[in-house]
């Protein structure tokens, strides 16, 4: 999958240079498949408030310091010299990747699991990218709907079937860990993530929360929310706002915080129809009509 690259230092970085090229953001890992940078907050106290995503401007934020850009990507690999692979974040535009994880370490048959799932809820995988992992299991790339965040999850499909999205990462084919490499699968390197079948796609979401319904008033939890989203950078704005809109509908102040989110949505970048459009999903996926 890398291509040539003379800046490259490293077959890592050369492998996630041309990962980057297709439009997806990376991370370097170790060759332990975690991050190989350390978070800067590790020895010191974050400040009060929502976690630090990258706000604080330096690495060592996992997954939220993923990018496309090679300037950038040369930075991080240059403060990880030790790394031996790369991190492909999910859940980002433009494929808004969806990793199937299909695990036998596990001792079961997520293959076999996956076909009965195929065959029970009348959906096709796709032709579409595929990684041999060092342990003999396959990810399966999938690209999802822009406005819909997937969540990951372990075995919840069925045992040995574990799922990347939005917040997860794959590792990428090039990498070199300590169970061997990961390299993708003959005849698909060059294709492009495939849709997600949409059945596939509904038993990969989770099921609506019951609606317990509040006061309007917002209160802490709402501007919490709010924060959130104002906080998002390029890449993350439609995902964050999704995120902040669900949590919002779920906890019955929904309505009272559409403005609020989209005024936050409206500073970072977004326009007011993709700002709303978004949140109207988001009312939709919980089962409440925007």
């Amino acid at each position: 999958m890398a291509t040539t690259d003379r800046q490259a230092t490293t077959p890592a970085l050369a492998h996630a240079l041309s990962a980057a090229a297709r439009g997806l953001a990376v991370i370097p890992l170790s060759r332990t498949k975690l991050p190989a940078l350390r978070s800067p907050h590790r020895d010191t106290p974050e400040p009060a408030g929502p976690p630090c995503h990258g706000e604080c401007g330096r690495f060592g934020h996992g997954v939220h310091d993923a990018s496309s850009d090679p300037a950038r990507i040369r930075e991080l690999f240059a403060a990880a010299p030790r790394a031996t692979g790369y991190g492909i974040a999910c859940g980002l535009p433009p494929h808004h990747l969806i990793g199937v994880d299909l695990d036998i370490k596990t001792g079961t048959d997520p293959f076999t699991a996956l076909r009965e799932l195929a065959r029970r809820h009348l959906f096709t995988i796709p032709a579409t990218v595929i990684v041999l992992t060092p342990s003999g299991g396959r990810h399966l790339w999938l690209s999802g709907p822009p406005d819909v965040v997937v969540p990951n999850s372990a075995g919840r499909l069925a045992p040995g079937i574990d799922i990347r999205g939005a917040g997860g990462y794959l590792v990428g084919p090039g990498s070199r860990t300590d169970r061997g490499p990961y390299t993708t699968a003959p005849g698909t390197a060059r294709l492009a993530p495939a849709p997600c079948p949409p059945a596939l796609l509904r038993l990969l979401l989770p099921p609506p929360r019951a609606h317990h319904p509040t006061p309007p008033s917002t209160g802490g939890h709402g501007r919490g929310l709010v924060q959130f989203v104002l906080a998002a950078h390029e890449g993350q704005r439609n995902t964050r706002l999704f995120w902040a809109a669900c949590r919002a509908y779920e906890e019955g102040i929904g309505p009272a915080l559409v403005d609020p989110l989209v005024g936050a949505a409206l500073s970072t970048g977004l326009s007011e129809h993709e700002a709303r459009a978004t949140i109207a999903s988001a009312a939709r996926m919980t089962g409440h009509h925007p």
